[in-house]
């Protein structure tokens, strides 16, 4: 009765069922790792890529700052420019509007390639003081976050009026050409780890974010994830059903009613 799978029909049709319901479990699988990595980002930290693993930041800093890029975990090497370290007043640890007040302790980096990029070597509370913990001497390696450049609309919080010297209302290359005696790369990064006695910042506002609970990647994640198993269990449905269909064809010819 069951001879019919040994056709050529049938022999392609298990041949494609048995390709199909892998292909369709394994692309669900990767779908499930993209959702974990997406969701991870709208849980209210800037984590699009810390699981990953942290990528040079050369390439990034050979160009303009993209919101592709924003949350990018990187690793720079070049020395801290000390003597013009910045205090950015007004802020929280986590980029939120609400929470304990502090400052950001933000330290030029000049890297092999001759690029200066703002560090924000991380955060401390209370109101900014006339120094902060120094940069350490010499070639360094730091591991951080890429973020972009500030505007009056996503910066937390800019204080008004004028600052003390040595203090910054934002961060973004406009407001650093004036406080620097160079130019520095328009974007920043955000140190994680910290630099000791700091507290690493980690902002909520992200590029992918929706500003919900669940960004748009992620939910197209988890749409994916849903269709690529529909398709292994359509793949199932119409093998089984197309096999019950030639065994009740089997039994009416052996039966002679078909």
């Amino acid at each position: 009765m069951y001879r019919f799978l040994l056709t050529p029909r049938w022999l392609g049709i298990n041949l494609l069922a048995l390709v199909a319901v892998p292909v369709c479990i394994w692309l669900g699988l990767w779908q499930v790792s993209r959702y974990e990595l997406h969701s991870h980002h709208s849980g209210g930290k800037q984590a699009a890529a810390s699981s990953e693993r942290a990528l040079p930041a050369e390439p990034l800093l050979a160009k303009q700052a993209q919101a592709a890029d924003q949350g990018r975990e990187v690793t720079v090497r070049g020395v801290y420019d000390g003597a013009h370290q910045l205090l950015v007043p007004d802020r929280t640890a986590d980029g939120g509007v609400k929470g304990a007040r502090g400052y950001y302790v933000l330290t030029p980096l000049r890297t092999a390639s001759g690029v200066y990029v703002p560090v924000v070597r991380g955060w401390a509370p209370g109101r900014a003081p006339a120094t902060a913990p120094a940069a350490p001497g010499g070639t360094v390696t730091v591991t951080a976050r890429l973020e972009l450049p500030e505007t009056q609309d996503s910066a937390q919080a800019i204080t008004t009026g004028s600052l003390p010297r040595g203090q910054l209302g934002m961060i973004s290359a406009t407001t650093l050409v004036n406080a620097l005696p160079y130019q520095v790369w328009n974007g920043w990064l955000a140190a994680d780890p910290a630099a000791d006695g700091l507290r690493p910042v980690v902002l909520t506002a992200s590029a992918d974010s929706s500003g919900g609970g669940l960004n748009l990647r992620a939910a197209q994640n988890l749409g994916y994830i849903g269709e690529w198993f529909v398709f292994a269990g359509f793949v199932v449905f119409m093998w089984f059903r197309l096999f019950r269909r030639e065994v009740e064809q089997a039994r009416d010819a052996e039966l002679g009613l078909g």
